[in-house]
C-alpha cells in the first residue's frame, strides 16, 4: 500500500485530500505546514508527497528540495492558489512532478497520482531489471534429464505457490540461483520482484543497510533515506544467497523479518510491514555450523522449511551432453558466430573431468570454445588445453620436499601453495577477485585478506 504525505496550512483542502486518499486505497499522513514535513520526511520515506506551494516559514519549493534530497525516488505534486509561470517552471526544474492551480477538480488529481505512482513504479522495476541482468523465463537455464534433477524440477514445481521459506544447498556453481528463480517466476508472486543479494559479498559493515535500508544521517556516507532490499521485493520474492556467511547480528535481525513480517531501517523508529518471501541458499553445512555454534538453529529452522538439495555435476554426468548444447547455443547466438561441433572424444574428455566448478567450470569452458573455435570442430585435444586441472591429491603427496637435518620450513611451503593457488584463482577467473574467491571457496573478506597477506594486487570486482 503506498504511502502518501500531504503538506497544507489549510485543514479544509488538507482533510478534503486525506479523506479522498484514503478512500482510494493509500495509506495518508497530513502536515500542517513545511517543517512539520520536513521532519516526517527525516523519519520515514513516502512515495508520494503532496504540497502546497506558499507556506509560512518554509514553503513548498523547500520540502521539495527536502524530499529530493531526503528520498530522491519520492514523486513530488505541488499545488497552489498562485501560480505564475515562473514558480512553475522553478518546481520542475527542482524535480516535481506536476504542478496544479487551485482550485482543481478531485478527479483531475486522482488521475494525477495514479500516473505519478504508477511511474515511481516503472523507475523501481526498471531498477531492478538492470540488477537482474538475467532471464525471468521459468525453468530455460535449468537444464537437466538425469534422476537428481528432475527431482529438483518436481519439488520447484510443488513449492513454487507454498508461502514457506525455501533452503538451497548445494556446492558453488551447481545453480542455486537458477533455482531460486524458477521457484519465483512460477509462483504467484511473479508479477512481483525477485531480489537477489550476495551476503558474502557486501562489506559486513553495509549489509544492513543493503537488507533493511537506512535513514539519512545513520552513518558517515548516509546522504539519503534509502529505501532496502526487503522493502524493493515487497510482494515478491528475496534470494539470500550465501546465507551461512552473515554474521549474528544480521542472522538476529533476519529471524525478526521472518517471524514478525516486519523491520526496521537502520537509524530509523518505524517498523515497516513486508510480505517477502525468503529464499535462501548456501554452500556450506548450516547443520553443522548450528553445532559449532557460528549459525543460529532457530533461524536455520525458519529458513530450512523446505530443503532442496543440488547434486554436484560430478554425481550427474548424464546432464553434460544437454548441458554443452545449451551453452554452445547460448554463447553462438551472443556472439554472432556459428555454433562449434564438440568431438566424441572431446565430449569423452568432458564426460571424464571432475568438475570441481560444477555446471559454472562448464560454462566458464564452453564460453572460452566458443570464442577461439575457429575450424568449427573441437578436438579433445582443444578441450584438454582449456581445462584447468587442479593438483591432484597424489602429485602433492610426491611433492618434492627439502627435510634435512636441519628441518623444514613448513609454513614456508604452505604460504607458497596458498599464493599458487590463489593466482591460478585470478588468472582462471580472468582476476574477476569475487569469482576467484568462489572458485577456491571462500568469502570476499577471507579471499581479500589472503591478498593482502601476500601483497597480489591488481584485478577487480
Amino acid at each position: 500500500m503506498e504511502k502518501i504525505l500531504v503538506v497544507d496550512d489549510e485543514q479544509s483542502l488538507r482533510e478534503v485530500l486525506s479523506i479522498m486518499l484514503r478512500r482510494a486505497g493509500y495509506t495518508v499522513i497530513s502536515a500542517t505546514d513545511g517543517e512539520d514535513a520536513i521532519e516526517l520526511i527525516h523519519k520515514e520515506i513516502f512515495d508520494l508527497v503532496i504540497t502546497d506551494l506558499r507556506m509560512p516559514k518554509i514553503d513548498g519549493l523547500e520540502v521539495l528540495k527536502a524530499v529530493k534530497s531526503a528520498s530522491p525516488e519520492t514523486v513530488v505534486l505541488i499545488i497552489t492558489a498562485f501560480a505564475t509561470a515562473d514558480s512553475a517552471v522553478e518546481a520542475m526544474k527542482q524535480g516535481a512532478y506536476d504542478y496544479l492551480t487551485k482550485p482543481f477538480q478531485v478527479d483531475e488529481v486522482q488521475l494525477i497520482i495514479r500516473n505519478a505512482l504508477e511511474k515511481r513504479r516503472l523507475t523501481t522495476e526498471n531498477m531492478l531489471l538492470k540488477r537482474e541482468m538475467a532471464s525471468q523465463s521459468s525453468f530455460a537455464q535449468l537444464v537437466g534429464q538425469s534422476e537428481a534433477m528432475q527431482k529438483v524440477f518436481d519439488v520447484v514445481r510443488k513449492v513454487a505457490d507454498s508461502k514457506s521459506n525455501v533452503l538451497i544447498c548445494g556446492e558453488s556453481g551447481t545453480g542455486k540461483e537458477l533455482v531460486a528463480r524458477a521457484i519465483h517466476y512460477n509462483s504467484a508472486r511473479s508479477s512481483h520482484p525477485f531480489v537477489a543479494v550476495n551476503c558474502s559479498a557486501v562489506p559486513e559493515t553495509l549489509l544492513e543497510s543493503e537488507l533493511f535500508g537506512h535513514m539519512k544521517g545513520s552513518f558517515t556516507g548516509a546522504i539519503c533515506n534509502k529505501a532496502g532490499l526487503f522493502e524493493i521485493a515487497n510482494g515478491g520474492t528475496i534470494f539470500l544467497d550465501e546465507i551461512g556467511d552473515t554474521t549474528p547480528t544480521i542472522q538476529v535481525k533476519l529471524l525478526r523479518v521472518i517471524q514478525e513480517r516486519e523491520f526496521r531501517r537502520v537509524g530509523g523508529s518505524q517498523d515497516i510491514k513486508v510480505d517477502v518471501r525468503i529464499v535462501a541458499a548456501t554452500n556450506k553445512d548450516l547443520e553443522k555450523a548450528v553445532a559449532d555454534g557460528s549459525f543460529r538453529e532457530d533461524l536455520y529452522y525458519r529458513l530450512d522449511v523446505i530443503p532442496i538439495r543440488l547434486p554436484p555435476l560430478r554425481m550427474r554426468t548424464g546432464d553434460i551432453p544437454l548441458l554443452v548444447n545449451h551453452f554452445l547455443e547460448r554463447f553462438s547466438k551472443e556472439s554472432g558466430k556459428p555454433k562449434p561441433v564438440i568431438s566424441s572424444e572431446a565430449m569423452h574428455v568432458l564426460l571424464g573431468h571432475e568438475w570441481r566448478g560444477n555446471v559454472r567450470e562448464l560454462e566458464n569452458l564452453i564460453e572460452r570454445v566458443v570464442a577461439f573455435s575457429a575450424e568449427g570442430l573441437v578436438t579433445d585435444a582443444d578441450v584438454r588445453g582449456w581445462l584447468h586441472r587442479p593438483t591432484t591429491q597424489s602429485q602433492q603427496s610426491t611433492m618434492p620436499l627439502d627435510l634435512t637435518d636441519e628441518g623444514l620450513d613448513l609454513e614456508g611451503l604452505i604460504n607458497g601453495i596458498e599464493k599458487d593457488l590463489l593466482l591460478k584463482a585470478l588468472e582462471r577467473s580472468k582476476w574477476v577477485k569475487k569469482k576467484a574467491a568462489r572458485m577456491l571457496r571462500l568469502n570476499t573478506r577471507s579471499f581479500r585478506y589472503r591478498l593482502e597477506k601476500y601483497a597480489i594486487k591488481g584485478g577487480r570486482d
